[in-house]
């Protein structure tokens, strides 16, 4: 099927989760919202990805395309178009839904550890990852659970880490996706670099990368059959 592949900057690309995907012969289709390309009609598509980006979910002033995006978000994953979202892709989901987003206590910032909860380890999504591991956080936002969603993901900094809406609309806050090399791309972003030097202090980005490089045998996995949960969860209900 075509997936719709929405992107906030160049370096936050679908990765694992978009090899995993291609792997089963879907085609992406990337839309660079931050750069001016216009939304398409998501009534085209089978599936929507939603990706991370340096702004908030709130920034209409800076960027007024939000508005939009967040519609076709909203009237998508209402019609049942099966949604995966990252980071931001969660935080858009949320805010689409009608639920608040906001700067968090602190940026959470490092190579950490997220639980299921326990509607997550009865989720047939995501029950399919253990039920602590590891995961990429490189965030300062968080997000009010939307009425009706359900939570799926938690940590001890930032309880809201994930959730479902209705049966195939799907985000998580945090990171599996991504290799040493697009972690690397990411500290040359200045608002992430900032983040970063803030919460890990002078060198800390050097040994989050280093561990990002040591812990990828076991994050890219976990990305890889997450997203194929997720895509047999939306062929189960019929919607692809």
């Amino acid at each position: 099927m075509d997936i719709l592949v929405l992107q906030h900057i160049r370096c936050e690309p679908p990765a694992a989760y978009g090899e995993a995907l291609a792997a089963r012969g879907h085609i992406l289709h990337p839309v660079e919202v931050d750069e001016g390309e216009p939304l398409p009609d998501w009534r085209e598509y089978g599936a929507i990805v939603a990706m991370g980006g340096p702004m908030g979910a709130y920034d209409e002033a800076d960027h007024p395309w939000l508005v939009e995006e967040k519609r076709l978000i909203r009237d998508a994953v209402q019609a049942g178009l099966p949604y995966f979202g990252a980071c931001l892709g969660v935080q858009l989901l949320a805010a689409a839904l009608g639920a608040r987003v906001y700067p968090g206590p602190a940026p959470e910032v490092g190579l950490l550890e997220v639980q299921l909860t326990e509607a997550g380890r009865r989720d047939p999504v995501a029950s399919i990852l253990p039920a602590s591991f590891t995961t990429l956080q490189w965030h300062g936002d968080t997000f009010d659970l939307p009425e009706g969603a359900v939570s799926l993901f938690s940590s001890p900094a930032y309880p809201n880490q994930g959730f479902r809406y209705g049966e195939v609309a799907y985000g998580v806050q945090f990171h599996l996706e991504v290799d040493a090399a697009l972690a690397d791309e990411w500290s040359r972003v200045p608002a992430y670099r900032e983040a970063a030097d803030r919460v890990l202090g002078p060198g800390g980005l050097d040994g989050l990368l280093d561990g990002v490089r040591a812990n990828a045998d076991r994050m890219l996995p976990h990305a890889r059959t997450l997203i194929d949960a997720w895509l047999d969860r939306a062929i189960e209900f019929g919607r692809v």
